[in-house]
C-alpha cells in the first residue's frame, strides 16, 4: 500500500513523495485489525526461528499505545473495552500460549525477561534486591563464542501464561524511564525489549519408547516441566539430590533444548530538539536515543545491501537485538507517524527508516522441524 506525504515549505512548491508498504492503517481501524496481521507471523517461533516485532516512529505517534495498549498500573482485571485496546505484547503472548496449548505437555517451557536501553545502557527491569524488591540494575551485551548476542546475569523469569507474563511486564513498566516534553507529556526515554524464550525439549529417535506406560509418562512431564528449566538454567549437572528411575535418567540423556526468542521492542521515539524543547539531563537522553536510532537504521541498510560487516556493536540496541534482526530472523517493523503538517520532518525520516528495513532480504529459508512425541503417545 501507499503513503503519500505533502512536503512544503514557505517560498517553496509542494513536492508529493509516495512510499511503499505491506499495510497502512488509517486512523479508524482497531487493535485487532493490527494484531490480525502479526499473529501469522508467531507460527515462525515454533518451527525455530527468531522473531523480532519493534514500533518505530517520532515521541507521542503511538508507539507504546501499539505495543502495550491501555497502561494497566498493575490492575490486570481488564474492562471488554479495555481488552479490545491491548495492543501487539499483550496479544502475541496470549496467541503464542495459544500455538503453545497444542504441544505436548511437558515438552517446552517459556521464559520472560524485560529490559530497558536508556542512554546507551542496560537495565535489568525485574531484577530483585535482597529484600526481593525489583529494581532495574545495569547489565552488558556480550557476544558468545558462537556469535550470539547475550546478556550475562539478566534475569528469566519462567511463566506459565499470558497472566503470568503481563504482571511481570507491568513490574517492569513501573521502572521504565519517562519524562516530559513539549511533544508528549509521559515520553518514554528508554527503549523497551520484552523478551520471550521458548525452550522445546527435543528427544531422540527412541522417545517413544519411553511413553508407552502413562504412569512414565507423568513422571516424564513433571521433570520436563519443572526440573529441566531450573537445572538447564543454573548450567548445573543434570544429577538430582533425589533419586532419580532409570526411565528418566535416559529421558534426560536423550533430551536436548532448542531455543526460540520473541523480542517485543517499544522503541523510544526519535526527536527533533527544536520541536520537543528539552533541555539539561533530557537533551542528553534525546541525543543517546537519536545516536541508538541512527545505529539500528545503520545495520539495517548494511543487512539491505549485503555487507560484509554489519556493525551491530555500534549500539547496546543493535547489540542486543543482533540475533532477532539478522541471521534467518523474522524482523516486523510498525511504523507510526504523526499526520500533523508540522511533523512532517520526523514523518519522512520515519518512512526512510521503514523504507530501508523494508529492503532487506533474507533469502529462502526451510521451516525447522521439531521431533517432539505427540499427544496420543
Amino acid at each position: 500500500e501507499t503513503v503519500l506525504v505533502k512536503c512544503s515549505r514557505p517560498g517553496h512548491a509542494s513536492v508529493n513523495k509516495t512510499f511503499q508498504f505491506e499495510r497502512v492503517y488509517n486512523d479508524l481501524e482497531s487493535q485487532d485489525a493490527v494484531f490480525a496481521d502479526v499473529a501469522p507471523l508467531l507460527t515462525s517461533l515454533l518451527d525455530g526461528y527468531n522473531v523480532c516485532i519493534m514500533a518505530y516512529g517520532q515521541t507521542g505517534s503511538g508507539k507504546t499505545y501499539t505495543m502495550l495498549g491501555p497502561q494497566l498500573e498493575g490492575n490486570l482485571a481488564l474492562s471488554i473495552e479495555e481488552e479490545s485496546e491491548l495492543g501487539i505484547i499483550p496479544r502475541a503472548t496470549q496467541e503464542v500460549f495459544r500455538l503453545l496449548s497444542e504441544k505436548p505437555p511437558g515438552s517446552y517451557w517459556v521464559e520472560v525477561s524485560v529490559v530497558e536501553v536508556y542512554n546507551n545502557e542496560i537495565f535489568d527491569l525485574l531484577a530483585k534486591d535482597s529484600y526481593g524488591k525489583v529494581f532495574g540494575i545495569k547489565r552488558d551485551v556480550v557476544t558468545t563464542r558462537e556469535g550470539k548476542s547475550d546478556v550475562p546475569l539478566l534475569t528469566h523469569e519462567t511463566v506459565e501464561n499470558a497472566s503470568e507474563f503481563l504482571h511481570l511486564v507491568n513490574k517492569g513498566l513501573q521502572l521504565r524511564v519517562t519524562h516530559p516534553t513539549l511533544v508528549h507529556a509521559h515520553s518514554s526515554r528508554s527503549h523497551l525489549v520484552v523478551t520471550l524464550t521458548i525452550t522445546t525439549a527435543v528427544f531422540g529417535d527412541n522417545f517413544g519408547t519411553l511413553w508407552e506406560d502413562e504412569l512414565t509418562s507423568q513422571r516424564l512431564n513433571k521433570e520436563a516441566s519443572c526440573t529441566f528449566p531450573q537445572k538447564m538454567r543454573d548450567n548445573k549437572s543434570t544429577s538430582s539430590s533425589r533419586a532419580s528411575s532409570p526411565v528418566q535418567l535416559e529421558a534426560t540423556e536423550k533430551m536436548k533444548q532448542v531455543k526460540t526468542r520473541l523480542q517485543l521492542v517499544d522503541l523510544a521515539g526519535s526527536e527533533c530538539v527544536g520541536m520537543s524543547g528539552v533541555t539539561g539531563a533530557a537533551l542528553r537522553e534525546t541525543s543517546f536515543i537519536n545516536r541508538s536510532l541512527s545505529a539500528l537504521a545503520d545495520v539495517l541498510g548494511a543487512i539491505a545491501e549485503q555487507r560484509a560487516h554489519v556493525p551491530y556493536r555500534n549500539s547496546k540496541l543493535t547489540h542486543l537485538l543482533q540475533d532477532s534482526v539478522g541471521g534467518d530472523a523474522k524482523l516486523l517493523v510498525m511504523l507510526c507517524i504523526a499526520p500533523g503538517q508540522k511533523y512532517v520532518t520526523e514523518s519522512l525520516q520515519s518512512l526512510g527508516f521503514g523504507t530501508r528495513a523494508r529492503q532487506v532480504q533474507r533469502g529462502q529459508v526451510k521451516k525447522k522441524n521439531f521431533p517432539v512425541p505427540s499427544k496420543a503417545k
